[in-house]
C-alpha cells in the first residue's frame, strides 16, 4: 500500500522525459565528434572517464564476493555490451541520428525474442505478431532494395542485439547481486573490455573531443539515474511510451544541427517498433512479469 502511494504518473512521466532527453545529449555528442577518433577508442574513453562516478562505491565494491560462475557471466556481458557499443558508436558516424534512434527502438525486441531461447519464455500469438511488425518497421527504416544500405544500418542491427544479450544477462545476475553493483560491475568490465579495440587503433584526442566524451559520460549517467527515478514513481507501462519522444527530438536536432532531412520513412518505421514495444510491455504488465526492457533500459 505503501508503494502504491507514492506512485505518480506525472512525476514518473517527467523523469522519462528528462532520461530522454539525456540520452538524445549523448548521441548529439557523440555525433559531433565525427570520425578522427575510432568507435572504439571513443567508446573507451567515454566508459573510462565515467569511472569518476563509480568512487564512492569503490570501497564496497573491493570488498565484493562473487563465485567464478557469476564472474564469468559479467564478464560476458562486458564483452558483449563492448561490442554493442563500438558498433553504435561507428553507426553514430555514419547515419542520421533519427536512424539511429529509431533503429535503437529494436532493443527490446532483441530481447522478447531471446527470452525464448535462453529465459524459458513462450511467445503467445499476440506477441508473435507485435514482433513482426517491429520487424516490419525495422524494413521500412532501411528500405533494403530501394537505397543502399550504409555499413551503420548493419551495425545497428548488431548493436541492438548485443544489447538484448547484455541485459539479458543483467536480468538473470539482477536476482544474485544488488542493482548498484550489475550497473557498476558493467561501466568496469566494458572499460576493461574496450581497451584492447581502442589500442589497436590509437589517436591522441584533443582537449576538445576529451570534453565531448565526458559530457556523453555525464548525460548517460544522468539518464540512467533519471531512468531509475521513473521507475520508481510510475508504472512501465506509463513510462514506457514516452520515450517515443527521443525519436521527435533525434528528427529536430538532426534538421537543426547536422542539416539532416526528416525521413517520414524513418519516422514512421520507428513508430510502428515503437508501438509494437508499448504493446509487448502493457501484455507482460497484464499478465504481471517483465522481461522485456524499457528501450532506454539497453543503452550505453
Amino acid at each position: 500500500m505503501e508503494a502504491a502511494a507514492t506512485q505518480s504518473p506525472a512525476r514518473g512521466i517527467f523523469w522519462m522525459v528528462v532520461t530522454g532527453f539525456c540520452f538524445v545529449a549523448v548521441t548529439a555528442l557523440v555525433k559531433t565528434l565525427g570520425e578522427r577518433v575510432p568507435a572504439a577508442e571513443a567508446a573507451f574513453l567515454r566508459y573510462l572517464l565515467g569511472l569518476v562516478f563509480l568512487v564512492p562505491m569503490w570501497r564496497s565494491l573491493s570488498q565484493l564476493r562473487l563465485t567464478g560462475r557469476q564472474w564469468q557471466l559479467f564478464g560476458l556481458r562486458g564483452l558483449l555490451h563492448s561490442l554493442g557499443v563500438i558498433l553504435w558508436f561507428y553507426a553514430m558516424t555514419r547515419i542520421p541520428l533519427a536512424e539511429v534512434t529509431a533503429m535503437n527502438y529494436l532493443n527490446p525486441v532483441y530481447v522478447t525474442v531471446l527470452a525464448v531461447f535462453f529465459l524459458g519464455e513462450r511467445l503467445a500469438l499476440r506477441r508473435i505478431l507485435a514482433i513482426v511488425a517491429a520487424l516490419a518497421g525495422a524494413l521500412l527504416i532501411l528500405r533494403p532494395g530501394f537505397r543502399a544500405l550504409d555499413p551503420g544500418h548493419i551495425a545497428m542491427l548488431g548493436t541492438a542485439l548485443f544489447f538484448a544479450g547484455s541485459y539479458l544477462l543483467a536480468k538473470i545476475m539482477s536476482g544474485e547481486v544488488s542493482a548498484s553493483v550489475v550497473v557498476a560491475l558493467l561501466s568496469v568490465t566494458v572499460t576493461i573490455g574496450l581497451a584492447p579495440f581502442a589500442l589497436a587503433a590509437w589517436v591522441w584526442p584533443s582537449a576538445w573531443e576529451l570534453l565531448v566524451l565526458f559530457g556523453v559520460a555525464c548525460f548517460a549517467t544522468a539518464g540512467h539515474y533519471a531512468m531509475t527515478l521513473a521507475f520508481a514513481a510510475a508504472p512501465v507501462t506509463v513510462t514506457q511510451p514516452v520515450t517515443f519522444l527521443q525519436l521527435v527530438w533525434s528528427v529536430l536536432l538532426g534538421m537543426a544541427f547536422f542539416g539532416e532531412p526528416a525521413d517520414p520513412w524513418v519516422i514512421g518505421g520507428g513508430s510502428l517498433i515503437m508501438g509494437a514495444v508499448i504493446f509487448i510491455t502493457w501484455r507482460e504488465a497484464v499478465l504481471k512479469r517483465r522481461v522485456t526492457p524499457v528501450v532506454s533500459e539497453t543503452k550505453h
